[in-house]
């Protein structure tokens, strides 16, 4: 039944705090305004109002009795000045809006049967006019008589006081918040594969918190580096052996040597790529730099035309520089530039910006793959031989899933679609620039 007040509700956990902290402030202030300063202040207000009108009541039986001259003695003994006026005489019947206060006086006051209009110009006076016989009045008492003297003033106090000590719950907030803001960061950057410097702090349940994600990060470093270690040296002792066989398979006669020597370079080739796939657990502790995406890819494509594979760009970019880990991304490229070469004749690279995401595509005239073979084909050692060619050689399927953990170690993404340019594959590197 809530649900329709989580869309307005705060999104941060600070604001939602902050919001837990004043609300009760602001509530408890117009539970005091509303029924102290209204009932309190009203109840006064009436009781010295009626008490002026007795008073007022007293002055009119004196005019009757006794007559004009005796109710004004009366009147100046009351600290009221009193006045004959014609029956034309203009009387104005004010009451500024804000004057709550006033409403009671105007209500006990013209309660009585002698009193015809009263005015209330200011906070200083109050302006009754009284019919008597064939006769006016007018009288003129003083404000504070009649309502308390500046009743504003327990709002300027709650107010004031309900801000600074709203500011101070502030500050102190904002102090037991910023370790959960500083392991939120810190785990957000090991996502993104960089380390940064962060020590557990704040209430005991938090600095459990903060332990636990040292615990786990150191964990996983090491589980890391002993997986790299393994294959590093596994490929690393493969290398004799194969070797070796070279060797031997030199002493053979040609027609006997060719075949085996083709097993025994693909064999070289999947230990190299096991050699990479190892190096790249190093690469991505790289931190990012300041990068020009344009002179990136600019120079890829020079390196490219050294080895005879032309490749074209579109799009623009501008020469803004963007928090990269250049080596990582020109490797990502690579893999995706030759698996576009290995499958296709034509290669395209296109660069854009588009909602905060650097996007660089690499597209081929490829056969392309089925949407259903998107995600099988991003996991390691997957080669899916009878959806693309082999004219141009074969991996071990390690070079999209390294370009995969290159892209999502910058907190991006590796996407795979139709190419609208070149019919064939496209590969997206997107990476957000904030």
């Amino acid at each position: 039944m809530f649900k329709w007040i989580k869309s307005y509700m705060p999104k941060r956990l600070y604001f939602r705090a902050a919001l837990i902290l004043v609300f009760p402030v602001v509530f408890l202030q117009l539970i005091v305004s509303i029924v102290f300063i209204q009932r309190h202040f009203e109840g006064v207000t009436v009781q010295m109002t009626r008490t002026v009108a007795a008073e007022l009541d007293l002055i009119t039986q004196v005019i009757e009795r006794e007559g004009a001259v005796a109710a004004q003695q009366i009147a100046r003994s009351l600290g009221m000045s009193m006045s004959i006026v014609a029956r034309d005489t203009e009387f104005s019947e004010r009451r500024r809006v804000y004057d709550l206060t006033g409403l009671v006086v105007r209500r006990e006051l013209l309660a009585l049967p002698e009193i015809l209009k009263v005015d209330l110009p200011n906070n200083k006076t109050v302006n009754a006019r009284i019919n008597s016989d064939q006769e006016y009045f007018d009288l003129q008492f003083s404000r504070r008589r009649v309502s308390a003297s500046n009743p504003h003033q327990l709002i300027v106090y709650l107010l004031f006081f309900g801000a600074f000590f709203t500011i101070i719950a502030f500050f102190y907030l904002r102090n037991q918040l910023r370790p959960i803001t500083r392991l939120a960061d810190a785990a957000e950057a090991f996502g993104h594969g960089e380390n940064v410097q962060y020590d557990p702090s704040g209430a005991l349940e938090v600095r459990a918190a903060g332990q636990a994600f040292l615990d786990m990060r150191e964990r996983i470093q090491r589980h890391l580096k002993q997986r790299t270690m393994i294959l590093s040296g596994v490929s690393h002792d493969l290398r004799t052996p194969i070797t070796r066989l070279k060797l031997g398979l030199s002493l053979l006669p040609k027609e006997q040597r060719e075949p085996l020597e083709k097993d025994v370079e693909d064999m070289n080739l999947l230990l190299n790529e096991f050699l990479d796939f190892a190096k790249f657990e190093n690469e991505t502790d790289i931190p990012a730099e300041d990068t020009n995406a344009s002179h990136l890819v600019d120079d890829l494509i020079e390196n490219f035309a050294r080895v005879d594979i032309k490749i074209k760009t579109v799009g623009e970019i501008g020469n803004k520089p963007f928090k990269l880990k250049s080596f990582a991304i020109k490797r990502a490229l690579e893999n995706l530039i030759n698996n576009a070469n290995r499958y296709g004749d034509k290669i395209l690279i296109e660069k854009r910006l588009e909602n905060n995401f650097l996007i660089l595509s690499v597209h081929d005239d490829g056969p392309g793959l089925n949407k259903s073979q998107y995600d099988e084909v991003l996991q390691p050692f997957t080669r899916l031989d009878p959806s693309r060619n082999q004219n141009k050689g074969s991996g071990v399927g390690l070079g999209l899933p390294i370009a995969k953990e290159i892209v999502e170690s910058h907190g991006g993404i590796l996407s795979l679609s139709s190419s609208s340019l070149l019919f064939g594959l496209c590969a997206s590197l997107k990476i957000p620039i904030n």
